[in-house]
């Protein structure tokens, strides 16, 4: 069974978003989703200061399985990537809530994120899969 945060927020696409107190948002792939990719062996980050629209993909992972693009969750600006992950990869694998982070946006609207699926509904949602 995959961890689950409740303080989280995901999509239908596995990525997750934490709200920080600072007001930026930090996105990182599910447990669910870096279980289903295997082993992780390269990350292409975003650009910092792009801006892209909910649902644009932004980034891509790679797995010894497959190239999966990361979407963004919501609408907003990177302000941040995770650069060890250009050295280290497989962080996602191991540790894909905090360490395996992959970037932080800073939102346009912060509405947006309540339009994201809860820890219980992506739960359910993972469930039939």
């Amino acid at each position: 069974m995959s961890e689950i945060p409740n303080d989280m927020y995901y999509t239908r696409t596995h990525e997750w978003v934490r709200l920080e107190d600072d007001g930026t948002v930090t996105v990182g792939i599910s447990d669910h989703a870096q279980e289903l990719l295997g082993d992780i062996v390269f990350v292409e980050l975003p650009e910092v200061d792009s801006e892209y629209a909910a649902e644009d993909a932004c980034c891509v992972v790679e797995s010894v399985k497959a190239a999966s693009d990361i979407y963004m969750p919501i609408t907003g600006e990177v302000v941040d990537t995770n650069q060890a992950l250009v050295e280290e990869p497989d962080l996602i694998n191991s540790s894909p809530y905090d360490d395996g982070w992959i970037f932080k946006i800073r939102p346009a609207d912060d509405e947006d994120i309540g339009q994201l699926m809860d820890a219980s509904t992506y739960e359910a949602e993972i469930a039939d899969e």
